[in-house]
């Protein structure tokens, strides 16, 4: 590696390879028996499957003692929105692990109340105009959910529509940190990043447009993998969404846990405008699988951004010295790309589709959807949406993909790229709020939108938008995947996740070579301390 990768990065290491590894995947160093249903939080999902299908604990056992984790801890951290006990109950008390071949049969789990249509469920987008309203059919994604066995327990938080990497939405209000209360588990899957760091399930549902399952992953210390785009299915509420850049997955505590789920789900629904190539393996089988040696291109630098922490300069150079321990070739390099270009294009899209969702509410009520029916900010990017031409929109694409064709030809010559997930640990509660100046700009520009001003607005949004997450969003643009692994922690004792980016269709490999990482440096087993778990 080269030489100014800075030494004695080891220190950012929750654990180095020299140091005796622990039992991963399961957090419990021997065999438990039924009475360990109350360590119910140190199994990861394979691990409670496994003991679901042995009968040494029931279903219903294993449901009940993530209720109970609710209770206790969701008036604390506000993770969770909506509960479903009773249909999980009964879930689970019709569960014969005789009769089924579920892979995580009896495993209770987590949807986002954005996306994750689970029919009689509500699905508010943390809307307040959508409060009441209920889906009537399941998302493909959710009913395979279901058909791999997960018990869904309730929805988690999230902001408004998904469009920001904290969660502290007005509908809800804000979700926290069981690393620390005070601070942001990122977003906009917070409460599901927040809920498996606290042990109330292993495995919860999140979705990511610009680095929402990363993102809170790297702050609450979890596994998050964006899949590549089209891998699992959107319908049938959406073809794409945000022109392709979400993909929904799920946050864990351990590789395995991903690779399962995404065995469970993958592949094209009926009518999908566009499927990747199908793995010539399953997914699990990369896990613990020795990946090879690789050649894995490393940057420090902001991606979307101008700054970055140190504190998340030192996770990569640490990550990036572990994985040269472990035989990988690792250089100093990253893709180039017109920065400035493409995070307007990135916003640019994001308004437009901000826009369609204001339609959407707008079929709900009955009405033009008004100001008063979301927050601020959301109305904002709606308006912008509203200038913005048909024209003006698919010249943003084109850009797109031509950068798409720029990065592709960029992982021709390396394997993976590592960069930090964010630029700055989890921050403070409120650190993000509006300030008065800004909401009274917002409330002019509603009152008279000019689309001259509102473009100037989104210019300005493109220079600071991203400041402390923009390493996420161009691996939506390109639709490649992307895995955020819980590797150090902040000088304050918060996560910091490392970012480990693929080739287009190559989740195999990440999911290989973060296999490695966990076994080489642990983490399953470190819990947040403001929780006293």
């Amino acid at each position: 590696m080269r030489a100014h990768l800075a030494a004695g990065a080891t220190a950012g290491l929750l654990r180095t390879a020299a140091q005796p590894q622990e039992r991963v995947g399961t957090g419990c160093p021997g065999r438990q028996t039924r009475a360990d249903v109350n360590n119910y939080e140190t199994y990861d999902g394979v691990g409670l499957a496994e003991l679901v299908a042995t009968k040494e604990v029931t279903a219903l056992e294993v449901v009940d003692a993530a209720i109970a984790r609710v209770e206790a801890l969701n008036p604390k951290l506000n993770a969770i929105v909506h509960t479903s006990f009773d249909r999980a109950r009964a879930r689970a008390r019709a569960h014969d692990p005789a009769a089924s071949d579920a892979p995580l049969g009896g495993v209770p789990f987590l949807l986002k109340d954005l996306m994750g249509q689970d029919a009689g469920q509500p699905s508010t987008m943390s809307n307040r105009s959508l409060r009441d309203w209920v889906a009537t059919e399941d998302a493909e994604l959710v009913a395979r959910f279901k058909r791999s066995g997960l018990t869904i327990i309730g929805r988690t938080n999230t902001p408004e529509f998904g469009l920001y990497g904290h969660t502290e939405p007005e509908l809800r209000g804000p979700c926290r940190n069981p690393w620390n209360l005070n601070h942001t588990p990122g977003g906009s899957s917070g409460g599901a990043a927040s809920a498996v760091a606290a042990g109330i399930v292993p495995i919860a549902h999140a979705g990511d447009g610009g680095g929402s399952i990363r993102i809170p992953a790297s702050h609450c210390g979890l596994v998050g993998l964006k899949p590549t785009r089209a891998r699992n299915p959107a319908g049938p509420f959406g073809g794409e969404r945000w022109a392709g850049f979400v993909s929904e997955g799920v946050v864990t505590r351990t590789v395995r846990d991903t690779a399962a789920v995404l065995d469970a789900t993958h592949g094209p629904d009926v009518g999908a405008p566009y499927q990747v190539l199908a793995p010539e393996h399953t997914f699990g089988e990369a896990v613990g699988k020795d990946p090879g040696k690789l050649r894995i291109a490393v940057t420090t630098d902001a991606l979307f951004g101008r700054e970055m922490d140190p504190d998340c300069v030192a996770a990569v150079e640490a990550a990036a010295k572990l994985a040269e321990s472990l035989g990988h070739e690792v250089e100093i390099a990253a893709p180039r790309f017109d920065r400035d270009a493409l995070v307007k294009a990135y916003l640019t899209v994001v308004a437009t589709s901000t826009n369609l969702t204001t339609r959407t509410i707008g079929e709900h009520l009955g009405r033009p959807a008004r100001a008063t029916d979301m927050e601020r900010t959301s109305w904002l990017l709606k308006l912008i949406g509203d200038k913005i031409t048909a024209g003006e929109y698919a010249a943003q694409l084109a850009l797109i993909h031509r950068a798409s064709r720029d990065v592709g030809q960029f992982f021709e010559r390396y394997d993976v790229l590592l960069t930090a997930t964010a630029a700055r640990p989890p921050v403070r509660i409120g650190e993000f709020a509006t300030t008065t100046s800004q909401r009274l700009l917002m409330r002019a520009l509603s009152a008279a939108p000019s689309k001259r001003v509102l473009l100037k607005v989104l210019d300005v949004m493109a220079s600071d938008a991203l400041s402390a997450t923009p390493n996420t969003q161009l691996f939506n643009m390109t639709g490649q995947p992307a895995i955020s692994l819980p590797l150090a922690l902040s000088r304050d004792r918060l996560p910091v996740g490392t970012q480990w980016v693929g080739r287009f269709g190559a989740e195999a490999t990440l999911l290989g070579l973060a296999s490695q990482l966990e076994q080489a440096a642990p983490w399953h087993d470190h819990r947040p301390p403001s929780l006293g778990s």
